[in-house]
């Protein structure tokens, strides 16, 4: 295994630099290394997944320098299944950017695809704190080019009021490693949780300061109110396919609260239930604002974007008491979450393709693919609210059993049931003023079911163009790439239903060996003697 542990952050780190310097005027060959490049990335994370289901925790010292000097990659099982989720997801929503056309409008989608892959594999990856600053940075600039991909005002607008939040996040994010040091004297994750566990209790007031920073940062980057600001316009703006990449990077800030808050600050160390205490109410609030967002919202894009905030409250209920009965319902929530929370977000792009850009929720004639489109939508609709048969439902079952012995259990359960209720009509408001109210009215000159009107524009050329603000259907290079790749995410919450009993078995095991921290720990600072 050993020097596979490096190649999900190279492999995608050499293919960018590659498709910049190489394949910069030639869309074609960015494409196919583009998928080749994520298929191989697939694999490599399938292969450590295999590893890392035994149990075993594998180190990869750089180098061969030792912990806690040298940089540390590891990989454990909820590294493993993050992994191979981001694989998965990058894969899919790649095919459905070179179906619909996305990756022409604009240079490098391609190579910032791959950066951005690499600063998501990283942050997964590290046990170093401040490699894992490293690596938030690499994926957030990789994600400020894919934002503003495509140009327009309101995504750039967009795109400024994103990369001033996140420098601000980043600031601080600095802040709480520089207070976090100067307390444990190391930024090596399993050294600095080996130290806080014999710190004496009456010196913890600096570590404590450190904690609250880092888990604001973490919040930041999460969405969770009040520090969800940055979202809503940000996806609502961005192009379809990096809107639903981004579906797995608000879930980085949700890996490092689990990360951080099991392995440095667990329940049982001198920092107490600090991070419980805080997470909970805010997951509540975050969720009820979400679907409140969802059920106000007048724009079709917002309204994916609030289920995007929901999901990440509706995950973080059972994840803020940090045993194993609520890591393994929050994750097996973020699996589904990222693939229906990804596909929410495709149908809604190609709905606003078929409306010529249209994204607000108000009367127009019937789309093209009208009967096909509605349908996609609607399985959309029922996994995000979390309606029977997708996994959303077991997802919040599971949660609901997680919080049974919660002393805010009555809280939690009214506020996700009632939610609930609030997001089923929000989806029903939008499917009905998409698709069926549009039937009502006759087609109009120049709409897309209008075939005859619409001129012809010939076959979609193999260029790159910028500055096209909106996409429209014609530009689309292989329709039906697109649609395969909407399935086949929904495909994954149906599979997800059907083996959610070897799923949670697996994701049992995950909860425990993240509640028990020592062979962790061990493995990193332990017989380090020749070994990477």
């Amino acid at each position: 295994m050993t020097h596979w542990l490096i190649a999900p952050v190279l492999l995608p780190a050499l293919m960018g630099s590659l498709m910049v310097l190489w394949m910069r005027h030639d869309l074609l060959l960015q494409r196919v290394f583009g998928i080749l490049s994520g298929l191989l990335i697939l694999g490599v994370a399938l292969l450590l997944h295999h590893d890392a289901i035994s149990g075993d925790i594998y180190v990869y010292r750089l180098g061969n320098w030792t912990a806690p000097f040298g940089i540390v990659l590891m990989l454990d099982r909820l590294a493993a299944l993050m992994l191979v989720l981001t694989a998965v997801l990058a894969v899919v929503v790649q095919l459905y950017a070179i179906g619909s056309g996305w990756d022409r409008k604009g240079w490098h989608f391609h190579a910032l695809w791959m950066f951005q892959l690499m600063g998501l594999n990283g942050a997964f990856l590290t046990g170093d704190a401040f490699n894992l600053f490293v690596f938030f940075e690499v994926l957030l600039i990789a994600s400020y080019g894919l934002m503003i991909h495509g140009g327009g005002p309101m995504r750039l607008r967009a795109g400024v009021q994103y990369i001033s939040y996140n420098l601000a996040g980043s600031a601080l994010f600095l802040a709480a490693l520089g207070t976090l040091y100067a307390s444990t004297g190391t930024l090596n994750m399993a050294d600095m949780a080996a130290r806080v566990a014999v710190m004496p209790p009456e010196d913890t007031a600096l570590l404590r300061t450190g904690a609250v920073l880092l888990l604001l940062v973490f919040a930041v980057k999460a969405a969770i109110v009040p520090l969800h600001f940055w979202l809503p316009s940000t996806y609502a703006n961005a192009p379809g396919p990096v809107a639903a990449l981004f579906a797995i990077m608000s879930k980085v800030g949700v890996y490092a609260i689990i990360r951080f808050f099991t392995l440095v600050f667990p329940g049982d160390s001198v920092v107490e239930t600090l991070a419980s205490d805080l997470i909970l109410p805010a997951a509540l609030i975050t969720l009820t604002l979400g679907q409140i967002g969802v059920m106000g919202t007048r724009s079709l894009t917002r309204l994916a974007a609030f289920a995007a905030i929901a999901s990440i409250g509706t995950l973080l209920i059972p994840i803020a008491d940090f045993t194993a009965g609520g890591l393994t319902a929050g994750m097996y929530y973020l699996i589904h979450s990222t693939l229906a929370g990804a596909a929410l977000f495709l149908v809604v792009d190609m709905i606003a393709a078929r409306r010529g850009g249209d994204i607000w929720l108000r009367l127009r004639p019937a789309i093209r693919n009208t009967g096909l489109v509605s349908a996609l939508f609607f399985a959309s609709a029922i996994a995000t609210v979390g309606l029977p048969p997708l996994s959303g439902f077991i997802g919040k079952l599971m949660i609901l059993d997680a919080t049974w012995t919660d002393p805010w259990r009555n809280g939690i359960w009214a506020t996700i049931l009632i939610t609930s209720v609030i997001a089923i009509i929000g989806f029903s408001r939008a499917g009905s003023m998409l698709f069926w109210k549009s039937h009502e009215l006759d087609p109009e000159p120049g709409n897309d079911t209008d075939e005859g009107a619409r001129p012809q524009r010939g076959a979609i050329p193999v260029k790159l163009e910028t500055d096209e603000p909106i996409q429209d259907v014609d530009d689309s290079a292989a329709p039906w790439l697109s649609f395969a790749a909407l399935v086949a995410l929904l495909a994954g919450t149906a599979l997800l239903t059907i083996f959610a009993g070897p799923v949670t078995d697996y994701l049992q095991d995950t909860a425990a060996q993240l509640t028990q921290p020592s062979p962790y720990i061990d493995s990193i600072l332990q017989n380090q003697e020749g070994t990477k």
